[in-house]
């Protein structure tokens, strides 16, 4: 039997969808931060169960949509160096840098590999000592902890050719910058692969400053119309605050051990956000006890202007202020065959998941 099977029963996804139309009496906006969450919105056709009221919004929640041009740049300068390899993850490849990308540097001759994880990274800096072994580390919370643990290993078995450049990124600060510009959200759909690192403490700042209330889902079709019910009621109730409806993965204060590895590697730093900008104390990088693994500190690296495509409206999609289909690049200049902005390169992406299932929604 499929194992998630009760989360596709029809009768509860019917009872769950009345009771969302009976109570759902006001236009209501509501934002998921995470690129699961993005793609299983769409893939279940979410939004055309839902009534014309409520308005579903991607936000920045693919770690490869909010990556700027300034990295994939660095990562390509790496990579030029003598006996480099740059590993990365696959869907970092076509981000599209200033002049080009990483798949383009890898056609030119350049050493970058695909790897699955950052322990993979590590067995190549084992197994080729004399060559320098870059992880690009990138993602949220959910990631973070493995790029530390990584970097853990490597001083602890001594290995000196295995370095990081990190772009890794905190979810709370873009958050609470959306909110700060003034875009209307009524509560936020938040992500349950990082709640089940960070716990929900993160999201209850948003609640007290803001007054938006914050759901922990899962990615289930019941999961994400058991959100929105919960936010609605929250709403009519006047009572936000966070709950967790991904109670069968998420524990209120998180995975301990995970946090620990985090604070123990990463300081936190000033970083930059597609269409948000440079916001504080929103990225992660190597304390200084580790600067030894921290390819930026390591190797001399140019800082590039960060550019963006001409015409492309990733940054606003991200904010939620644009669709998709407002881009006059959507479905024509760019596809996921062959994408110009970053939000059609991921299959997590806002547009790659639009354009994927277009004729569900």
């Amino acid at each position: 039997m499929y194992p998630f099977e009760q989360y596709h029963s029809k009768a509860l996804c019917q009872a769950l969808v009345d009771q969302i139309h009976l109570m759902a009496d006001r236009p209501l906006r509501f934002m998921e931060v995470c690129g699961g969450h993005t793609m299983a919105v769409r893939k279940y056709g979410i939004p055309s169960l839902l009534p014309d009221s409520i308005m579903l919004l991607s936000g920045p929640g693919c770690p490869v949509c909010v990556t700027s041009s300034l990295f994939i740049d660095q990562a390509i300068h790496l990579a030029a160096y003598d006996r480099m390899t740059i590993c990365t993850f696959g869907d970092l490849l076509r981000v599209q840098g200033t002049n080009g990308s990483l798949e383009k540097a890898k056609t030119e001759g350049k050493d970058i590999r695909v790897v699955l994880s950052g322990l993979d990274a590590l067995e190549i800096a084992r197994q080729q000592p004399e060559k320098k072994i870059v992880l690009l580390g990138i993602g949220f919370e959910t990631t973070a902890p493995t790029t530390a643990a990584t970097i853990l290993t490597a001083r602890k078995e001594k290995i000196s050719n295995f370095f990081v450049l990190s772009a890794h990124k905190l979810m709370p600060p873009a958050m609470e910058a959306i909110i700060s510009e003034g875009i209307p959200i009524n509560g936020y759909i938040c992500p349950g692969h990082v709640t089940t690192i960070t716990g929900i403490a993160m999201y209850k700042k948003i609640v007290e400053n803001f007054g938006i209330g914050c759901v922990v889902s899962g990615f289930e079709p019941l999961d994400l119309l058991q959100t929105i019910l919960m936010l609605v009621r929250q709403v009519k109730a006047n009572q936000p605050k966070v709950e967790i409806q991904y109670s069968r993965a998420v524990k209120p204060e998180g995975n301990p051990k995970a946090m620990a590895i985090i604070e123990e590697v990463f300081e936190t730093v000033d970083e930059w956000w597609r269409g948000l900008g440079i916001l504080k104390a929103s990225g992660l990088k190597p304390r200084d006890s580790f600067q030894d693994f921290d390819a930026s500190e390591v190797f001399s690296l140019p800082v590039y202007e960060i550019s963006e495509p001409e015409a492309c409206i990733c940054g606003d999609i991200l904010k939620g202020l644009k669709k998709p289909q407002d881009c006059m690049l959507y479905g024509k200049n760019c596809t996921p065959d062959n994408p110009v902005g970053a939000c059609m390169v991921s299959s997590e992406g806002s547009c790659q998941t639009h354009y994927n299932y277009a004729g569900i929604n």
